[in-house]
């Protein structure tokens, strides 16, 4: 128990440690986990001698996943999709194992051995791709969804193969193995329909139940039970259990519980797919690696060209776009972690001889390493293979007409802006909005609403949505450099257009407004102005006179409101300190060197702090000018920033 437990822990540490170096260069994580488990495999530093022993824990990440993945895709939308699944998919599966398998013939003239690599190698990395997908927004994409499509059937075919690879071994293949994937089948089906069902009428009452309980533990616990549970039944029927723990996501993913079910798994997730890839790089023999990296190599590229000119073909004839044949075939073209499996069960049947499985590994974890730089920049790969190359970013996305400008343009479609396009709606306001996020702006067309994909901060983009001819232009974005970028990029292309920009705070009210913004709305701010409304209201105040309390404080750039009086939580990070604008009393002793000066005397200004207030005894001075003079005792209210207020108070009281 102590040793495992240490190789646990040093497992976490050079993940750690390696996850760390990786992002730090813009590498995906998913690397440096094949790097980890390499090192701390049997071949480079043995700290774990049996990479056996952790297969089931990296499987259940698996597992996980294709639940999440599950909560992605309704019934509905899974009926939808049945074409792809069982046309593309379908077809990729039986043309590339038949291509493979004739190719592994001629090097090894064995046919059981033949049919064990083309059946390993016509499938693909579903771990891989689908997290790659993920993060980089492309899941919801055609080409995300073909992908999707062709890895739901290759996880569909790895059952048959599981059961046959077995069978191979015996004399009685013919009638064995027809008689063992016809009652596979039956009991396939069976499980998937008692999963459906239980989906269906049971599982929404027991969360609805856990969720009226308001507890987080138990909601967390019962979607880990539900997941392990579908995929144990499906495994026990002997299927795979990252297709029941996908079933069982896509019957929760038609609940409203969906988004609660996700956020509580993906940390138990990402920390075992992590393992899993950890598991993935200690298979690897680095010797043999090394020795034939150029085969390696070669097998690669061969495999990879093979699988997407085969989907390329396939699904430009289902009538699928060009780029998006492209696309899907250039993310598939890996050999997966179900490959793995394949390859160990015939290696314990004697059915392949250990170098070729010792390079069908080699070949599994390259590409398993380079998929994620692939998926990353699939689009500039594919881009050379289209016989006609669009010009914009959004080759997935179909974006509204921008024919004409519009009378207002909308950049940032988060919940601000959204809410700005539907009071511009209601008032039936022309209107174009655009937002970088591909999922947002493919659910928004879907809804109706008139975005565009791309990224505000480019000019090409801004001049192809007429940037350049709007009279008014809302920035919304939350980050207050990203608002100030694209700030600067709409001047350069149109000075005459009224820019109301969004801001977080007002720390950077002054850059915003030297850059050419007509009008500053800080969240922050604005939020004091309406709580402040509400409370004058209830307190009797005229609604005129609030208006034009509310009006002035927005004219005069929210001059009052800025500076607050620091405390024990204030946030003093390094980087916002500068900009941070306190509120701080300074009382005038007797030998004050203020005492008896006018305020021009003492040229504060030249320091960067004003003199807000001075309170002498019960009378305060809420506008003083440079011709006041202080005196001993009096109470001078400073405003500036951090470091400037404390000058300032040793300048009043030392000189």
């Amino acid at each position: 128990m102590n040793g495992a437990f240490a190789d646990v822990l040093l497992l976490l540490a050079i993940a750690v440690v390696l996850v760390w170096a990786f992002r730090r260069i813009k590498l995906p994580a998913i690397l440096a986990y094949l790097v980890a488990g390499i090192v701390a495999g049997p071949d480079v530093t043995a700290w774990i001698k049996d990479p056996d022993e952790y297969h089931f824990i990296a499987e259940l990440g698996v597992v996980l996943l294709l639940f999440s993945l599950g909560l992605e895709f309704s019934l509905p939308k899974m009926i939808a999709m049945r074409r792809l699944v069982f046309g593309l998919g379908a077809g990729q599966v039986v043309i590339c194992s038949l291509l493979f398998a004739g190719l592994a013939y001629l090097f090894t003239a064995d046919w059981i051995a033949a049919m064990v690599i083309g059946g390993t190698l016509a499938l693909s990395s579903t771990a891989v791709v689908i997290k790659q997908l993920g993060e980089s927004s492309q899941l919801t994409t055609r080409k995300g969804q073909a992908t999707v499509a062709v890895l739901l059937f290759q996880d569909i075919a790895v059952v048959p193969m599981l059961i046959i690879i077995p069978l191979l071994a015996s004399t009685s293949v013919e009638v064995s193995i027809w008689e063992s994937l016809g009652i596979a089948l039956l009991k396939g089906a069976g499980v998937v329909v008692l999963l459906m069902a239980i989906g269906k009428w049971v599982l929404p009452h027991i969360f609805r139940e856990i969720a009226r309980l308001r507890t987080d533990e138990l909601f967390v616990l019962a979607t880990l039970l539900v997941a392990l549970v579908a995929g144990g039944m499906t495994h026990l029927f002997g299927l795979s259990m990252a297709l029941g723990a996908f079933l069982a996501g896509m019957m929760l993913g038609e609940s409203k519980y969906k988004h609660q079910l996700e956020a509580d798994i993906r940390p138990f997730r990402d920390i075992l797919m992590g393992l899993f890839f950890i598991t993935v790089g200690m298979q690897l023999n680095l010797m043999v690696f090394l020795n034939n990296l150029h085969w390696i190599v070669l097998g690669v590229v061969l495999i990879g060209l093979i699988k997407m000119l085969v989907i390329r073909a396939l699904a430009g004839f289902m009538d699928e776009r060009e780029e998006d044949a492209w696309g899907a075939g250039l993310m598939l073209f890996q050999m997966g972690e179900f490959g793995f499996v394949l390859v160990s069960l015939a290696l314990s049947f004697a059915l392949l001889p250990q170098d070729i499985a010792s390079l069908l590994v080699g070949v599994g974890v390259l590409g398993m390493a380079v998929t994620p730089l692939i998926i990353q920049r699939c689009r500039e790969l594919v881009k050379p293979l289209l016989r006609k190359v669009k010009t914009t970013a959004a080759d997935d996305i179909q974006q509204p007409d921008v024919s004409e400008p519009k009378r207002v343009l909308v950049l940032g479609f988060g919940r601000v802006g959204q809410t700005v396009s539907r009071f511009l709606t209601n008032e039936q306001i022309p209107h174009l909005a655009i937002d970088h996020d591909s999922k947002r702006v493919q659910e928004a067309i879907a809804g109706g609403a008139n975005v565009f994909f791309g990224d505000g901060a480019r000019r090409d983009i801004l001049k192809a949505v007429h940037a350049d001819q709007v009279e008014l232009i809302i920035i919304t974005f939350a980050e207050d450099q990203k608002a100030l970028d694209v700030l600067k990029a709409i001047r350069e292309i149109n000075e005459h257009a009224e820019v109301i920009v969004r801001s977080r705070d007002d720390l950077r009210l002054e850059d915003m407004m030297n850059a050419g913004a007509t009008q500053v709305v800080p969240d922050t701010l604005e939020a004091s102005l309406m709580l402040v409304s509400q409370i004058l209201s209830r307190t009797g105040i005229p609604i005129r006179r609030i208006l034009a309390r509310l009006d002035q404080a927005r004219r005069s750039h929210y001059g009052d409101m800025h500076g607050f009086y620091p405390g024990e939580t204030t946030d003093m990070d390094p980087e916002k300190i500068d900009r941070l604008q306190f509120l701080h009393a300074v009382q005038l002793s007797d030998n004050a060197y203020a005492c008896g000066k006018e305020l021009a005397q003492l040229g504060l200004d030249e320091l960067a702090i004003q003199v807000k207030s001075v309170r002498r005894g019960s009378d305060e001075f809420s506008e003083v000018h440079g011709d006041f003079k202080l005196q001993k005792g009096d109470v001078v209210l400073l405003a500036g920033g951090p470091r400037a207020i404390e000058a300032g108070e040793s300048y009043l009281l030392n000189g």
